[in-house]
């Protein structure tokens, strides 16, 4: 039986988290799948837990790269190694809700969708669950240049009629220039409303991280996508006036919490 789903998932120095996010795969209750694992060049422990996931399950498979290139270079070598008519990612801290796969492949396959993704949960480092992001239903190329909705562990796109779609060769944002390459393609992306996984956030300064981002957003717009000034300086206010509504509303649930 040929392999139906391939699982991308880059590894640098993620030892903390591996074992979880690898065992949320082995969790599946979808089975035709293969989880390709590329190594970029750790130094921790990370390549040592991966190995025993391939001594338990042969569907895990390591790529061993010999320099860090960064993650959209790795992400890129899964895809292309990849055999699998869907392509899906999950990053090496995040995990999967066992019917995750199970779900989603099943709705594409269904109701002939090329690209989908879903809602997921926050996490903290320890676990805990948080607060659920809710996505649309649907999203264009260009009500995504609005704003990112799609998290890269919920993404799955069909090579079938796509072919191989691979990231832009950028330092961040990458899956988002990805899904802004295949949206552009005229290809609607359509979401599941469960929340199907749990995206872990790290520690760090949320405020710079975000001043960051925006910065890697507007090269995305002007030197990948190759908009206007005009319409980049646009779309980056959308981002930055939806960034400031979700601020606000979760200042107002702290306070009704408090209340």
């Amino acid at each position: 039986m040929s392999i139906e789903t391939s699982i991308i998932t880059p590894i640098y120095n993620a030892e903390k988290f591996l074992e979880e996010t690898l065992q949320s795969i082995l969790e599946q209750t979808y089975t035709n799948w293969e989880s390709i694992l590329i190594n970029d060049n750790s130094t921790d422990g990370s390549l040592e837990i991966a190995q025993r996931f391939t001594q338990l399950d042969s569907r895990f498979k390591i790529i061993n790269k010999s320099d860090s290139g960064g993650a959209a270079k790795a992400r890129n070598t899964g895809i292309e190694a990849a055999k699998g008519r869907f392509i899906a990612f999950l990053d090496s801290d995040d995990i999967w809700l066992p019917e995750k796969l199970d779900e989603q492949i099943v709705f594409m396959k269904s109701n002939e969708i090329d690209f989908s993704f879903s809602s997921y949960h926050y996490i903290s480092e320890a676990g805990a669950v948080t607060d659920k992001v809710e996505v649309p239903e649907q999203v264009t190329y260009n009500q995504l240049l609005k704003g990112n909705v799609v998290a890269c562990l919920t993404a799955v796109y069909d090579t079938r009629n796509l072919g191989k779609v691979f990231m832009p060769d950028i330092l961040k944002r990458q899956d988002f220039g990805l899904w802004l390459k295949i949206t552009r393609l005229g290809v609607t992306g359509y979401g599941i409303q469960k929340s199907l996984a749990k995206y872990r956030l790290r520690t760090g300064s949320i405020s710079y991280a975000k001043f960051n981002t925006m910065l890697y957003t507007w090269d995305l717009y002007r030197k990948v996508e190759a908009l206007s000034f005009i319409r980049s300086l646009k779309y980056i206010s959308s981002h930055l006036l939806t960034a400031s509504i979700k601020r606000l509303k979760n200042k107002f649930k702290v306070l009704l919490k408090t209340s």
